[in-house]
């Protein structure tokens, strides 16, 4: 990736503090900056902007997470540069030097924003794809425990249908993923299998097809099926016609194959059900499969910056304005 050399130095510049609302760094301070943010780069005395705009210009060449994202450890400098901590004694909430740091970004296609967590993200305008989208795997922060635990007792009350528009469709579209197209229930022989279709485009700009069938509760494999569980059998047909048939991509003005399945249940996918789906399909299918329960759900949910559905905020009137978290 490359940036225009007016902009490099314009985001050189905030970090050396030559612009209002930053900092000012002079060279062991650059270093020392630049240390804080695990990275090894010293200032070798020359022409501070230039400088820092060719690290800038290096950081920019790692390889990019996904389509339409920066760099990690690009972003990463950015959220150092930017913590609410260093505010200046002129801009104690940092919506100047945000400002000041978005019209660069902006001239590239990207934009600087606070989270919920009152950290920094950096997303693309066009696609609003996150760059930098954090470890669903790592320790949660207790305001992102509450709002898992919100999650969950949405997932449990929610209808499959409000699981696809409430919180897949969002989820999926802040992963990345283009074009993402519900079927809904209102006519089932439409569906072919699938409740969502979508396409998700390589950083080589290779297109690969997902179809998505999603299922509310649990999926195992007992012969005998709760009311809240799906047993995987009825599954295993709905997997090949959504392999099997073809869907209109009207961008591209064809018909294409899926490339990809993923399974989604708002409940657990048992490793039983796993493995007697695998054991039925054969080869070339079985690796077009993708599991996604309620775990893998939670997580992605949680460290993605997305609003809790609606059914999932409290009450007006449960919490004080202050009090409400998110």
């Amino acid at each position: 990736m490359k940036f225009k050399d007016r902009n490099l130095r314009a985001l050189a510049e905030t970090i050396i503090g030559d612009v209002e609302y930053f900092q000012y760094r002079s060279s062991s301070y650059i270093t020392q900056f630049f240390q804080e943010c695990d990275m090894d780069f010293v200032h070798d005395g020359s022409t501070r902007w230039a400088w820092t705009a060719n690290v800038l210009s290096e950081l920019l060449q790692d390889p990019q997470p996904a389509a339409n994202t920066l760099p990690e450890r690009f972003v990463h400098v950015f959220r150092v540069l930017m913590q609410k901590a260093d505010a200046q004694e002129n801009d104690p909430d940092r919506s100047k030097a945000l400002e000041t740091l978005n019209k660069p970004l902006t001239r590239e296609g990207f934009e600087a924003f606070y989270g919920e967590d009152n950290q920094l993200y950096i997303r693309h305008i066009g696609t609003k794809t996150v760059s930098m989208a954090a470890n669903p795997h790592r320790p949660f922060t207790p305001k992102e425990i509450e709002k898992r635990e919100r999650l969950i007792a949405y997932l449990d009350k929610c209808s499959e249908d409000e699981l696809i528009q409430s919180v897949l469709l969002p989820l999926f579209r802040q992963l990345g993923f283009y074009r993402i197209t519900s079927s809904g229930h209102k006519d089932k022989a439409l569906e072919y299998g699938k409740d969502i279709w979508m396409r998700y485009v390589l950083p080589t700009q290779h297109v690969l097809y997902f179809g998505i069938q999603t299922k509310k509760g649990k999926i195992d494999s007992s012969g005998i099926t709760k009311e809240t569980s799906s047993n995987v059998a009825e599954i295993y047909n709905q997997v090949l016609m959504m392999l099997g048939y073809e869907i209109f991509d009207p961008e591209v003005n064809r018909r294409v194959l899926v490339d990809h399945a993923f399974i989604v249940a708002g409940g657990e996918i048992t490793k039983q059900a796993r493995n007697w789906l695998g054991e039925k399909l054969d080869v070339t299918k079985r690796s077009q499969i993708l599991f996604m329960d309620r775990e893998d759900i939670l997580n992605l949910y949680t460290v993605s910056n997305l609003p809790l559905p609606e059914g999932a905020i409290p009450k007006a009137g449960t919490y004080s304005n202050d009090e409400i978290p998110f």
